[in-house]
């Protein structure tokens, strides 16, 4: 058989989708991608941080006797017919060292950024999988996707409006003696808010990881019924390393965590159904 010369072209393969990228083309693809995620969050970043006052207004309204959970408990308690009242409180927030005040702003911006892009960045990284996704996949993928994103933001406002306040609160005013005051320096309380936020807007995640484990077949409803009593007690683990060291928080986390235990049941038993 005839081999072709060095110097002859070959002839193009008609049977290869030109809409195939190679290795070098995806990574091209994602280069891309990170650029206008990272575009995005320091534009956003960079917003914040102008915007000084309310950002921290906004940050350390929780750390406040009137905040407006405690309000609207005492209204609550009042329809009710009691007279319940919070009892004002004021805990010092101080900085120890001369540049804190400074790179906190900076590191403080830079978390809100991305949690407010957090909405493109998950429309970025869809818009990177879905060419890989047959059809059917696409069309519960984005359900999964905005699944995803609305529990972060539960986890999100929980954190803010119940668990950080009220734990606050209790460990701010808590005192051995009269003799010893609390001042709680400002890295401290913010490094405290965000990772208590972030961690609670990623536990939320239970069901859909509980949704993911039962397509690959390694979870059932049935083996999480069979191990409820078990998932309480590594619940309260969890609950215990990712709250601050009080029972009143370690309570306001297991609550909601074993009650997305019982969502996840329900996932997949509904997706159970729909395969039968």
């Amino acid at each position: 058989m005839k081999q072709p010369s060095q110097n002859q072209k070959t002839e193009p393969d008609n049977n290869a989708d030109p809409n195939m990228l190679t290795f070098g083309g995806h990574l091209e693809v994602l280069r891309r991608m990170l650029f206008r995620i990272i575009a995005v969050v320091m534009v956003l970043a960079i917003a914040i941080f102008c915007f000084k006052d309310k950002t921290f207004e906004l940050l350390l309204a929780p750390s406040q006797w009137d905040f407006v959970t405690y309000q609207y408990i005492e209204k609550f308690l009042h329809y009710f017919g009691s007279n319940f009242a919070f009892n004002q409180f004021h805990i010092n927030l101080i900085a120890t060292e001369l540049s804190s005040q400074f790179m906190t702003h900076i590191t403080t911006a830079l978390y809100l950024g991305l949690l407010g892009a957090s909405p493109y960045i998950l429309v970025e990284l869809f818009r990177f999988i879905t060419p890989a996704l047959y059809e059917n996949e696409k069309k519960y993928s984005v359900r999964v996707a905005v699944t995803m994103y609305l529990l972060f933001i539960v986890g999100v406002l929980m954190s803010y409006f119940i668990i950080f306040p009220i734990s606050f609160r209790f460990l701010g005013t808590y005192s051995v003696s009269g003799m010893v005051e609390s001042n709680i320096t400002l890295k401290s309380y913010i490094s405290t808010f965000t990772t208590l936020t972030l961690v609670m807007g990623l536990v939320f995640q239970l069901p859909v990881i509980a949704f993911f484990l039962g397509k690959l077949e390694m979870a059932s409803s049935e083996l999480l019924k069979r191990y409820r009593k078990y998932a309480l007690i590594v619940i309260m683990l969890v609950a215990a390393i990712i709250t601050p060291p009080d029972l009143m928080t370690l309570v306001l986390v297991t609550i909601p965590l074993y009650l997305l235990y019982e969502v996840s049941i329900l996932v997949l038993k509904r997706m159970e159904k729909r395969n039968n």
